[in-house]
């Protein structure tokens, strides 16, 4: 089996790990995120991460946690299995004889530009993921919200309002924290990785080893661009025909007037959460795939 097919193999698993770990936590995050600011006289539908989650489990059932996990898990395959093998080529590339290790810039080089690829990948299937999720935190708010039936009712709507370039609402800022993330997260793996194996091979690091080393990179990941990820969110949600953002400056400016610096911040406290153990998951689940398959 050539490197690109088990880079797709591996990176295959590595998702499919990293979505059940961590998809009850991203749905209280965007639940938080997309709280509209409040009006004089109007009170949170949620008051923090915990108050959401009882009152998701309450209203919905534990199946509501899962909400919108539909359309990721439909594209982890090809999501994750884009991440990694645009990354294993790029570190082929900038490799000066085949097997010699990579600095440490040269390896957030290879971070960022699976970010690029991946981003087109990322933009609709969040769409769909992040409107599917808003629905009862929109509602719930006084907002107008278009109650989908699942990941294919969301596609047929948005088609029917804004074409095909509707599912690339929010591009910009999708790549903005796509870029960036990556190339910190890799970079930070791949440090912790060389750190903890002293200097030597880290292809004989334990389970336990890439578990830390793996869910540090993934907290590493939202520390450096959280807020972007906030304002991709209130821009995938936004309506199509009355829309309150322009575009990525639009929202940072009118967040920050309207909630100050912690309205960048909604939903932190589950993101962080959801980082460490899927990110944990995923890159034990990329190696222990990746080594098995030689």
């Amino acid at each position: 089996m050539g490197d690109v097919a088990k880079d797709l193999a591996a990176g295959t698993v590595g998702g499919a790990s990293q979505l059940i770990v961590g998809h009850p936590f991203d749905t209280i995050k965007v639940k938080l995120q997309s709280q509209p600011a409040l009006l004089p006289g109007q009170q949170l539908k949620y008051t923090g991460a915990m108050h959401a989650a009882r009152e998701t489990l309450a209203s919905e059932g534990p199946r509501g946690l899962f909400k919108g996990m539909g359309a990721p898990l439909a594209t982890v395959a090809a999501f994750n299995a884009l991440l990694f093998t645009v990354r294993g080529q790029m570190e082929a590339l900038l490799r000066s004889e085949p097997g010699a290790p990579l600095s440490l810039g040269q390896q957030v080089v290879c971070g960022a530009g699976a970010g690029v690829a991946v981003s087109f990948l990322a933009c609709p299937t969040e769409l769909i993921k992040c409107r599917l999720q808003a629905q009862s935190a929109l509602a719930g708010a006084g907002a107008v919200a278009v109650k989908h039936g699942g990941p294919m009712d969301v596609v047929r709507h948005v088609l029917a309002e804004a074409g095909v370039k509707g599912l690339f609402k929010g591009l910009v800022p999708t790549m903005a924290r796509e870029i960036p993330g990556n190339a910190v997260m890799f970079g930070v793996y791949e440090g912790l990785k060389k750190y903890m194996a002293g200097g030597k091979d880290t292809s004989e690091l334990g389970r336990v080893s890439l578990i830390e080393a793996g869910g540090l990179a993934g907290a590493s990941f939202w520390l450096a661009v959280y807020p972007t990820d906030v304002i991709k969110s209130v821009i995938q949600v936004d309506d199509y025909k009355t829309p309150k953002f322009s575009g990525l400056i639009d929202a940072f400016r009118k967040i920050l007037a309207a909630e100050g610096v912690k309205g960048l911040y909604k939903g932190f406290g589950p993101a962080m959460a959801r980082s460490v153990p899927a990110n944990a998951a995923c890159f034990l689940a990329y190696e222990v795939t990746r080594s098995s398959l030689g």
